[in-house]
């Protein structure tokens, strides 16, 4: 699975002035090749021989034998290429906020409280269809300091592992209807109305299972001209500042 090329009209950009945290990071100067050792073109192997079936369940996979709090729901879709062939093994990774908008992190301090049976955190990999299926709770919006009264839209963070470490690609999936969505300058950073179309999932009635949890989709395709808009994450090049 290789990395995406940068296309201005789908990607965003390294530094949107909007998303203030993007002023620090974004190269300075033109980046550089770095060449790769064996820590970069071997597989998340470790990772994927320490996953058991009950990592894609976000709603008890904290080992407390409770059940995390909030709105139930089933996430699922396809990781294809751009002619539309399934990437099967792929490893998938997600993390989020949970139901009141906080994160189990020691360095989040949004005056929510945290959930005692909820981690944030699960990972799965795709089948032969190319499919994955994560349940979790729908996580809460939050509040950030990038611009007054700033309240991020609810989201679920994804990461998708090719082959090798080097192949990792960072995105995230939104819900539909959102009206945080029109506000927020990681979103709106993704170019055009199109390409930002494809961050939000849709409700898949067939997905949702009656009587336990609403269904949502959302496909992630690795490259061409209907690739998913990943975060500008540069494994083959560093920036000279």
């Amino acid at each position: 699975m290789d990395g995406p090329g940068r296309d201005p009209t789908t990607f965003p950009p390294y530094y949107h002035e909007a998303y203030r945290s993007t002023v620090r990071r974004a190269p300075r100067q033109p980046l550089i090749s770095v060449p790769h050792t064996l820590s970069e073109i071997t597989g998340p192997g470790p990772a994927l021989s320490a996953m058991g079936a009950q990592d894609s369940d976000l709603t008890t996979n904290m080992g407390t034998g409770g059940e995390a709090i909030g709105e139930r729901i089933i996430v699922t879709g396809r990781v294809l290429d751009d002619h539309a062939m399934p990437e099967s093994g792929a490893l998938i990774e997600i993390w989020q906020a949970n139901a009141a908008g906080r994160y189990r992190h020691r360095v989040d301090d949004h005056r929510a409280p945290l959930d005692p049976h909820f981690l944030g955190y699960g990972r799965c990999t795709t089948n032969n269809d190319g499919v994955y299926r994560f349940i979790t709770i729908r996580p809460g919006a939050y509040p950030w300091q990038n611009h007054p009264n700033a309240w991020r839209p609810a989201h679920i963070h994804f990461s998708v592992f090719g082959p090798s470490w080097v192949s990792r690609l960072i995105t995230q999936m939104y819900f539909p209807g959102d009206p945080l969505l029109p506000l927020d300058p990681i979103f709106n950073s993704v170019p055009t109305d199109a390409a930002r179309a494809r961050l939000i999932a849709t409700y898949a009635h067939d997905v949702t299972q009656e009587g336990y949890a609403l269904g949502f989709r959302f496909d992630v395709i690795l490259r061409g001209p209907n690739a998913t808009p990943f975060e500008p994450f540069a494994t083959t090049h560093h920036a000279r500042r």
